[in-house]
């Protein structure tokens, strides 16, 4: 959905929306919603609202796919592109939540994506709590315990062993 700037006026742009996206990296299992209020500052464009979607990943402990539902909220600020190639200078972290835009619309399609890929858990976890998998023989720990046996401990820490076991006592 692109939007015009010269549509969205001083007082500002209230956006409904909720439409179907493919993601490279991502798998989606629901339409993305959000609801956006676009306001314009001299050249500037501020974006805030909410992005609501569910993401189809994978625990990176356990590997069982789940559904990650995700509340994004959004601030940001989006400049000029010719502004940044005259100015040339490096974001500040305060600045991270800074766009650009060229031309006389707004892509709020590709601003979600963006949105969503950036807020997707760089290691999903399908609870808190997860065990995940025996690093010997892979299986679930939080089905149930492995019947792996434990290796022989080394021989220069063994005595450390004793000194836990005789604390617990």
């Amino acid at each position: 959905m692109k939007i015009l700037i010269e549509n969205i006026t001083d007082e500002g742009l209230i956006v409904d929306l909720e439409e179907n996206f493919n993601l490279e990296d991502v798998s989606l299992s629901s339409p993305v919603e959000a609801h956006l209020e676009l306001q314009r500052m001299g050249q500037e464009i501020i974006i805030s609202g909410i992005i609501t979607t569910v993401a189809e990943v994978q625990c990176s402990r356990c590997l069982k796919d789940f559904r990650n539902n995700m509340d994004i909220p959004m601030n940001v600020v989006y400049h000029p592109l010719k502004d940044m190639l005259v100015e040339s200078h490096e974001l500040k972290g305060d600045q991270m939540d800074t766009g650009f835009f060229s031309g006389n619309e707004i892509d709020l399609q590709d601003i979600l994506k963006e949105q969503i890929l950036l807020n997707v858990q760089m290691k999903p976890l399908c609870d808190e709590n997860c065990k995940g998998l025996c690093p010997v023989c892979g299986t679930d720990l939080n089905v149930g315990k492995c019947s792996c046996v434990q290796k022989s401990i080394d021989p220069r820490l063994e005595v450390l062993k004793n000194l836990l076991e005789k604390r617990k006592e």
